[in-house]
């Protein structure tokens, strides 16, 4: 088994995208802790050397260090045996990879959102609040065609690596003051997310939804 190295910090949500879909995979991940905030123990000398955007999450392995969530998350589901979030069929697939890609890029506004509601990041709270509420928005029109084709997830009718990805978002949004009865096709999605095998919670996510 290739040994694998997360520099994390526990409340981050990219941190907890990986940390989530290596549970999932069932895949065993060592822990080096980072004082992200308040330390901004990222941008120092060492972890600059790691990764020059000064970012977390960071993956090490043997052979390969990785920077960005989105490939991190693809190099996992790629080390499980058993392929569990990754669609066979073509169609399925590109689906998936369009709404990682959407988690990666356009959601990235909700992390955003996130840390000037909680850790008092500067920036316009407001606006970044009321774009995570489109981009939900647009995750609840997608959620609500599918239930009426009978399809419980982002993909189809089976969990892959977009759902996980796009998880956080959603369920850390009330930390936005973000009110989840407006959005009850992904309060259902949600529920079935958390019946996944290996399924993980971080602060800010209670056991219960």
């Amino acid at each position: 088994m290739t040994q694998l190295v997360l520099h994390n910090y526990d409340l981050d949500d990219a941190c907890y995208r990986v940390r989530l879909v290596a549970s999932c995979c069932d895949l065993p991940v060592e822990l080096r802790n980072v004082d992200m905030f308040p330390g901004m123990e990222q941008v120092s000398p060492p972890y600059l050397k790691l990764n020059p955007l000064g970012r977390l999450p960071i993956l090490e392995t043997a052979d390969v260090t990785l920077r960005h969530t989105g490939a991190i998350l693809l190099y996992l589901v790629g080390l499980d045996p058993q392929k569990r979030l990754l669609p066979t069929e073509a169609s399925a697939l590109a689906q998936m990879m369009d709404w990682l890609f959407f988690a990666e890029r356009d959601l990235s506004v909700a992390s955003t959102a996130r840390a000037i509601s909680i850790m008092d990041v500067p920036g316009d709270g407001p606006a970044t609040i009321a774009q995570t509420r489109t981009l939900l928005r647009i995750m609840e029109d997608h959620m609500s065609a599918q239930d009426v084709k009978g399809l419980g997830f982002f993909a189809g009718a089976e969990i892959t690596l977009a759902d996980l990805a796009l998880f956080p978002a959603f369920a850390l949004s009330r930390d936005c003051n973000i009110d989840h009865d407006a959005f009850p096709a992904l309060r259902l999605w949600a529920r079935r997310v958390r019946a996944t095998p290996g399924f993980i919670v971080m602060p800010g996510i209670p056991d219960y939804h």
